[in-house]
């Protein structure tokens, strides 16, 4: 997910800030490419390939002209190299999932990789960008659903050339691929009428199909360059996050729910796209991550895990600290474990915790049909 101005006044107030930010030379301009810490001997999986936006994007945009970065204070905060382009006080989920795997922290794909540094996987996340290419363009570049498609087959060509054809065969058949599409096609596209045509165009109904029938096409595309297990995570509560609540379209304690209910027509129809997966490539596995209903026992039972503030973002301005996101150096809150989001659309290091662990051994209501630990052992 990322950037949503309320009004033009705010874009262009964050369109100038940000230029004149630039010029402050404390900002971090790259990311990293490996953890801090050596991956266990044998991971449980050789690698994993990662496509997505802003909620998993490990520093693709730092390399990008792009509105939507966060290679700068305070985002990283809490991670160990400081602002790398997470999109996060902290870690994210493909962190924190890599972690379970055994395997290290994945470059991003403009890093200057070597085939070396590729081995164990690589993120072509990109913040803004969505299912359709026009999603996020009005913050700049960005790298579409599509476009992540034809960086990873790129990749399958370095490693054909390192390792063979039957060898990379067994490798990707052995890899995990997880996809977290489908934010932006909502928040930088479908819910900005003043920008983009398409809710004049399309019904939710009509748009979720859309979103479905082109993420459908990318996921064959990248089953046939030899991807054999895929973890596609659902959209989360849009509806719910700070940027939607300081619209002021809720209820005080309540959540944009139209907002919510678009998002579930696009939950159960990339549900249903698992099954129809499952049936037609049975030398394959996909599975569903309920994002959605994580995230909806967190906002339900904040106490019980240890949430206090579920309204408002760590960092951020103006109302629920959600109308303009986390600015270069400013303050963000101190109890940043109390808080479910970070800034007006991402959520913290501490939320992303619980997502990663119910997607690894959660039952079948967190991770359908089987989660990713049981997808590692087949």
């Amino acid at each position: 997910m990322k950037l949503f101005l309320v009004d033009e006044c705010l874009f262009w107030f964050l369109a100038i800030f940000i230029i004149i930010s630039h010029c402050i030379c404390f900002s971090s301009s790259s990311s990293e490419v490996v953890g801090s810490s050596s991956p266990p001997a044998t991971p449980q999986v050789p690698s994993m390939f990662v496509f997505g936006d802003s909620l998993v994007d490990h520093g693709n945009n730092n390399y990008l002209s792009s509105y939507a970065k966060s290679n700068y204070m305070p985002y990283g905060i809490d991670f160990y190299k400081g602002p790398t382009g997470r999109f996060s006080n902290g870690k994210t989920t493909i962190d924190l999932i890599g972690e379970e795997f055994g395997l290290p922290y994945l470059p991003a794909y403009e890093d200057a990789l070597t085939v070396e540094t590729i081995l164990h996987g690589v993120n072509y996340a990109s913040a803004a960008g969505g299912i359709l290419n026009l999603t996020g363009q009005f913050l700049g570049d960005r790298f579409s659903f599509s476009q992540q498609v034809a960086k990873f087959k790129s990749t399958v060509d370095l490693l054909r050339n390192h390792m063979g054809e039957k060898n990379l065969s067994q490798y990707l058949a052995k890899s995990i691929a997880i996809i977290n599409m489908g934010s932006n096609d909502y928040i930088n596209n479908y819910l900005l009428p003043y920008l983009y045509p398409t809710s004049y165009y399309h019904t939710p109904v009509d748009y979720a199909d859309l979103l479905i029938d082109l993420y459908a096409s990318h996921l064959q595309a990248l089953y046939n360059a030899g991807l054999r297990k895929f973890a596609l995570g659902g959209v989360g509560p849009l509806g719910c996050i700070p940027n939607q609540l300081a619209t002021g379209m809720a209820l005080p304690g309540m959540c944009v729910a139209h907002v919510n209910d678009m998002v579930g027509l696009f939950n159960d129809r990339l549900r249903s796209l698992v099954d129809k997966m499952n049936a037609n490539h049975t030398d394959a596995i996909f599975v569903y991550g309920n994002t959605y209903g994580a995230f909806g026992d967190i906002l339900n039972n904040p106490s019980a895990y240890g949430f206090k503030v579920t309204d408002a973002g760590c960092c951020g301005i103006g109302r629920n600290q959600g109308q303009i996101t986390c600015l270069p150096y400013s303050f963000p809150c101190m109890n940043r474990n109390e808080y479910m989001f970070w800034d007006a659309f991402h959520p913290t290091e501490a939320v992303n915790a619980i997502i990663a662990k119910r997607a690894y051994t959660g039952p079948p209501s967190d991770c359908y049909p089987i989660n990713l630990k049981q997808m590692a052992q087949i």
